[in-house]
């Protein structure tokens, strides 16, 4: 007897579990995504957003800043100022996704088109390097060519971070002394060897700035 009444709140529950244990919602009416439905006149189960609805986060007032371009033409400003912090960033964002293809140097020899991958241009084409701002935008935004476009993985301000980036890689490596603002010494003046360049088994040896051997250096 107590067996039986130890049992019955099992058998209880049981009961209640399969009495709950119906397909009502797993077979429930419902619509297959996109499939026909004759309940709109348009026959699209699918409906569309209300118009004018615009998701969280994606309300993107500022046109140029979202595609690079005014009207339909790559505009040629950054929409933010550049700074030590911005270049920072875009240097850091372009070392991981643009060199790759573009090489650290920008000159179009990364890694993947050593390994067969279709070589990109290099930056420092007279072309690139006269091409507005807003045309590395759109490209990064869209794609070009056999680039893919990279507007998932990479922020919009990022990309902006990125195309300032750029443009100090280019005038890095097309500067002249020109450029040098009066008074200011480039920071990393070029070596100054004893005798020959060393080999790739041996290193060169340098002179020093107090070598009186040094001279005017080389001629």
């Amino acid at each position: 007897m107590r067996t039986l009444q130890r049992i019955s709140p099992l058998v209880l529950l049981a009961v209640i579990a399969l009495v709950g244990c119906r397909q009502d919602m797993h077979d429930q009416p419902r619509f297959k995504p996109l499939a026909k439905s004759d309940f709109y006149g348009d026959l699209r189960s699918a409906r569309a957003p209300v118009e004018g609805t615009v998701a969280r986060g994606q309300l993107h007032e500022d046109t140029y800043f979202y595609t690079g371009k005014v009207g339909s033409n790559p505009g040629d400003y950054l929409p933010f100022a550049a700074n030590e912090e911005v270049l920072a960033r875009g240097r850091e964002r372009f070392n991981i996704y643009c060199s790759p293809c573009h090489s650290q140097l920008g000159d179009g020899n990364g890694v993947i088109v050593q390994r067969g991958y279709r070589q990109p241009p290099s930056y420092h084409t007279e072309r690139l390097r006269k091409a507005p701002l807003g045309y590395f935008f759109d490209v990064m935004t869209n794609g070009f060519g056999a680039m893919p476009d990279y507007a998932s993985q990479i922020s919009a301000r990022d990309r902006w971070n990125i195309v300032a980036y750029i443009r100090a890689l280019q005038l890095s490596q097309n500067a002249s002394a020109a450029d040098i603002p009066p008074g200011q010494k480039v920071p990393s003046p070029a070596p100054v060897f004893r005798s020959e360049p060393g080999s790739g088994a041996t290193l060169p040896e340098m002179q020093s700035t107090s070598d009186p051997a040094k001279g005017d250096g080389p001629q």
